[in-house]
C-alpha cells in the first residue's frame, strides 16, 4: 500500500500496469463482487470476472482460471474509434472513460479485440475496468487487487524498477491475450492455461448449459469457445464458466450499410451514365438525387437510432476526434447530402445548368460514402472477417448493384432509353459482387477467427440469409433480359447479404 501511495504522489511519469498470476488464482470470483460493489457495477454486466476452463479428460483432469477484463493497451483502439474522445488515455497510460461525452455508438466496443468494454445498461454509456483510477489517486490500490485472498493480482508503476509489475514481467515468462492485434496491452498473464486465453480454444459446453448457469442464445449473444460443429484445438478443453456477451451492431447497422450503399449508388449509376453520354434526362436530374436523398436521409436515422444516447449525436460535429471513421464518416455523408440538396435546388428553381458541373464533386463524394464502411470496419480490430483489402472494392460493386436496382425500378418509365444500360450495369455489378463472394468463401482465411465467422456466415446461424443473398443476385444477372422484374431480386438479396456479413463477423467470441 506505502508503495502504491508512494507512487501516486511521485511527481514523474508513469506507466501503470496489472500482472494476473493464474498460478495462484482459485476462482473465488472475489475480485468481480468487489468490482461490482466499488464501482456500481449494475447485474448482467462485468467489469472483470473469471472465466474456467476444464483442461484434460479423467483422470488427468483440471479446471484453470483466467481473469478477464480491459487489456490498458498502449495502441487502444478504443480511443482511436471513439468519435468523441469519450475513450481516453491518460498520462500514466490507463486507458479511461468520460460517461459526460458518451453518445453509445459502440464503436469502442467492436473496436477491442478483447471484448473488455460494455454499454451499462442503467445510464446507456460505455464502460469498462479502468483501474480504479480514483483509488489510485489517492494512493489506494484497485479493489480487486485489495481483495484477492492469494494475492493472484498485482498493479504497479512499469517505469519503477523496484516495482513488483517491473519485476515479474521484466523477469519472468508472462503473456498478453492476442498479441497478433499489435495494441501492446498493459495487463500481464503469469501461468495462464492457452485454453483461456484463446477465446476459440475450448469447447462450448451443448445447450450452453454452463457451470451454475444456463445461457440463452439469443440473435445478439455471443458466447465464448467454439461450437460442436468447428474446432480450433485438438485438445481436451470445455469451457465451464462464463459471462453472456453481446454483439455491438444488430440489424440497424446491417440495414444502415444497404441503404447508404443504395443513396451512393444511385447518383454514382446517374453520373456514370451522363458522363457516358447515355442518359441526361429525369434519372439523373430527379429521380437520382431523390433516391439518394431518401435513402440518405433513412441512413442517418438509422445510425442516430442506433446510439444509446441519440440525443447526443450532434457531438460527433461538435467535439469530432478525428482518427475515428465515425467522425470521416459523418463529413462525408454530410458533405455528400449537400451536394444532393444543391442538384435537388437546382432543379426546383431552374438552374438546370448547374446540375452538370455537380458531377465533379458528386462522383468522389457518392464513391467515399459507398466505400467509408470499410474503413470503419476496419478499425474495429478484434473483427478479423472485416480486415479484408479488398472490403472497399466489394462495397463500391455491391453500391453500383444497389442503386443500379434502384434506379431500373423507374427507368422504364421516366427515360425508358436508359433502362438497358442500366440493367447492364445490374447484371454486371451482381456477376462483381458474385465472384467475390466466392473468394470470399473459397479462399483460406489467414486467422482462425475470420475462419470461425465465415462459418457462421455459411454454415452457421447466419447461413439463410447468406445463401438467400446469394440466389437473390444471381437471379438479377439476368437483368437485361427480365428487365424491371430484376430489381426486386438484386435489392434483397442484397440486404440479406449484407445482415449475413455483417452479424457472422460478431458471432466469434473475443473473450
Amino acid at each position: 500500500m506505502c508503495a502504491v501511495s508512494d507512487l501516486a504522489a511521485a511527481n514523474r511519469p508513469q506507466k501503470w500496469a496489472k500482472v494476473l498470476d493464474q498460478s495462484r488464482c482459485i476462482g473465488c470470483h472475489a475480485c468481480t463482487t468487489a468490482c461490482k460493489s466499488e464501482n456500481e457495477v449494475p447485474l448482467s454486466v462485468t467489469r472483470t470476472y473469471v472465466k474456467s476452463v476444464e483442461v484434460g479428460a479423467w483422470p488427468q483432469a483440471r479446471r484453470a482460471f483466467q481473469v478477464t477484463r480491459c487489456n490498458q493497451c498502449e495502441d487502444a483502439p478504443c480511443v482511436t474509434a471513439c468519435p468523441t474522445s469519450a475513450m481516453f488515455q491518460r498520462a500514466d497510460g490507463i486507458v479511461d472513460f468520460d460517461k459526460r461525452i458518451c453518445i453509445g455508438c459502440k464503436a469502442c466496443i467492436a473496436a477491442c479485440p478483447y471484448d473488455a468494454i460494455f454499454i451499462n445498461p442503467e445510464d446507456h454509456s460505455a464502460e469498462k475496468c479502468n483501474f480504479c483510477t480514483h483509488r489510485l489517486e489517492v494512493g489506494l490500490e484497485p479493489a480487486c487487487v485489495v481483495v484477492c485472498p492469494v494475492e493472484a493480482i498485482f498493479v504497479g508503476d512499469m517505469l519503477d524498477p523496484s516495482s513488483k509489475v517491473a519485476q515479474v514481467v521484466n523477469r519472468e515468462p508472462v503473456t498478453v491475450r492476442r498479441p497478433e492485434k499489435e495494441t501492446k496491452p498493459k495487463v500481464f498473464y503469469k501461468d495462464a492455461h492457452q485454453a483461456t486465453l484463446d477465446p476459440i480454444a475450448a469447447r462450448r459446453p451443448e445447450g450452453d448449459n454452463f457451470m451454475w448457469s444456463e445461457q440463452a442464445r439469443g440473435p445478439q449473444s455471443v458466447n465464448s469457445g467454439h461450437p460442436a460443429a468447428w474446432s480450433n484445438s485438438s485438445a481436451a478443453a470445455l469451457l465451464s464458466y462464463d459471462v453472456r456477451h453481446e454483439a455491438p451492431w444488430d440489424w440497424r447497422v446491417s440495414l444502415y450499410t444497404w441503404t447508404k450503399g443504395i443513396a451512393a449508388g444511385a447518383y454514382l449509376v446517374a453520373c456514370l451514365l451522363l458522363v457516358t453520354g447515355i442518359g441526361d434526362g429525369p434519372l439523373f436530374r430527379w429521380v437520382a438525387p431523390v433516391l439518394g436523398a431518401a435513402f440518405l436521409a433513412v441512413t442517418g436515422a438509422l445510425l442516430v437510432w442506433d446510439l444509446e444516447h441519440p440525443e447526443r449525436f450532434y457531438l460527433i460535429f461538435t467535439r469530432p476526434q478525428w482518427r475515428s471513421w465515425l467522425v470521416r464518416g459523418a463529413v462525408v455523408i454530410s458533405a455528400y447530402g449537400a451536394v444532393l440538396t444543391v442538384h435537388l435546388l437546382a432543379g426546383v428553381f431552374g438552374w438546370g445548368t448547374l446540375q452538370g458541373p455537380l458531377v465533379l464533386p458528386g462522383l468522389p463524394l457518392a464513391a467515399m460514402t459507398s466505400i467509408y464502411t470499410a474503413y470503419l470496419f476496419a478499425q474495429s480490430q478484434g473483427r478479423d472477417l472485416w480486415q479484408s483489402p479488398l472490403l472497399p472494392l466489394h462495397l463500391l460493386v455491391q453500391s453500383l448493384l444497389g442503386g443500379a436496382a434502384a434506379l431500373l425500378l423507374f427507368a422504364p418509365v421516366v427515360e425508358p432509353g436508359a433502362a438497358e444500360p442500366i440493367a447492364y450495369v445490374v447484371a454486371g455489378s451482381a456477376v462483381g459482387h458474385l465472384l467475390m463472394l466466392w473468394g470470399e468463401t473459397t479462399l483460406v482465411h489467414i486467422t482462425a477467427h475470420a475462419h470461425l465467422a465465415q462459418w457462421s456466415m455459411i454454415a452457421g446461424d447466419f447461413k439463410g440469409f447468406f445463401w438467400a443473398g446469394v440466389v437473390l443476385v444471381a437471379v438479377a444477372v439476368a437483368a437485361p433480359i427480365m428487365g424491371v422484374f430484376a430489381a426486386p431480386f438484386a435489392l434483397a438479396g442484397l440486404l440479406a447479404h449484407e445482415h449475413a456479413y455483417v452479424q457472422a463477423a460478431q458471432a466469434v467470441p473475443l473473450a
